[in-house]
């Protein structure tokens, strides 16, 4: 049984005045100008702590596992760390996922904010630790890239537990969305990038879907291969459970060529479809609160709350 169903896992809070963002990287490797980081947080009124696997490299990864393991479970233990922002995606979260110590994550709930590769913590995380997590701008692509907003206001509002039940995840309005399959339906928000979700089958890490909003998104995946993906999500009995789907980005492949795809799969299973969000490696990159109960409505165009994100 995991720390989710023992139900131990309370919600963190909200970001403090002052709060300390710890940088880890427990993907791939990364440049990091230290000093313009320093002054990205210092502009906004937060500190930040470089955990030592940024400055680490071996080949694809940032670091041994061991160094990146160690600065995922030192960024939760240590209690003047309020968040824990991922420095850059790429490969290498997956090696981590039998050596973390779930329950030392669970004592010590905080954001953990990444995207792309990061979507194996986030899964497992969310499942085996009982915490919600932010599929969220990272430093190096999105924060020090200076993407457009909503890249940083939907991340540091949310963190700052600005959205409360019933509030909107609101979506740029000069970004079109395009209601797939119509309909209104709730659930736990869950997933990300689609290639680790198909990854991560048969692991520690496979996505739970029951009674959820399923969002996915992905980059550079032709369309044969996104088709590829759902399918064998399809065939592992991954969608039987899922209420409604929120279609993220998918660089490359715009929503009307996705289209024919994403009716012929979710069609059958009667609920609402609502594509061309902009979560995930697009620019802007909205914030999404994994874990966290949601409603969706493709017809009106819009995700809410239906629960807190934080502790009062």
């Amino acid at each position: 049984m995991n720390c989710v169903e023992r139900g131990v896992a309370p919600l963190p809070q909200a970001l403090p005045t002052n709060a300390c963002f710890a940088i880890i990287a427990p993907a791939g490797p990364a440049r990091l100008d230290q000093a313009k980081a320093g002054q990205w947080f210092t502009d906004r009124g937060y500190q930040c702590r470089i955990y030592p696997g940024v400055s680490q490299a071996q080949g694809y990864l940032a670091g041994s596992d061991q160094q990146r393991l160690q600065d995922l479970h030192d960024a939760f233990s240590d209690p003047q760390i309020d968040a824990i922002l991922c420095m850059r995606g790429g490969y290498g979260s997956m090696r981590l996922l039998d050596q973390i110590d779930f329950e030392l994550i669970a004592r010590h709930p905080k954001p953990l904010i990444g995207y792309s590769d990061i979507t194996a913590l986030h899964t497992a995380i969310n499942q085996r630790a009982g915490l919600l997590t932010f599929h969220g701008g990272m430093l190096n692509a999105d924060l020090l890239g200076e993407k457009l907003e909503p890249t940083v206001s939907s991340l540091l509002e949310q963190l700052r537990g600005r959205l409360g039940q019933g509030a909107a995840i609101a979506h740029p309005h000069n970004y079109q969305l395009t209601s797939v399959l119509p309909g209104a339906a709730s659930g736990r928000l869950v997933g990300g990038n689609l290639s680790l979700l198909g990854a991560t089958l048969g692991t520690l890490a496979e996505i739970d879907t029951r009674d959820s909003i399923l969002f996915i998104e992905d980059v550079n995946e032709p369309l044969y291969r996104v088709d590829r993906l759902l399918t064998q999500l399809r065939l592992a009995g991954k969608l039987e459970g899922v209420r409604g789907v929120l279609v993220g980005d998918f660089a490359g492949v715009t929503v009307s060529a996705m289209t024919p795809l994403l009716e012929d799969i979710f069609a059958p299973l009667a609920v609402p479809v609502l594509a061309g969000w902009r979560s995930g490696h697009c620019d802007p990159n909205i914030c999404l609160p994994l874990g966290a109960r949601v409603r969706l409505d493709s017809e009106k165009h819009s995700l809410s709350l239906e629960q807190t994100l934080f502790r009062s």
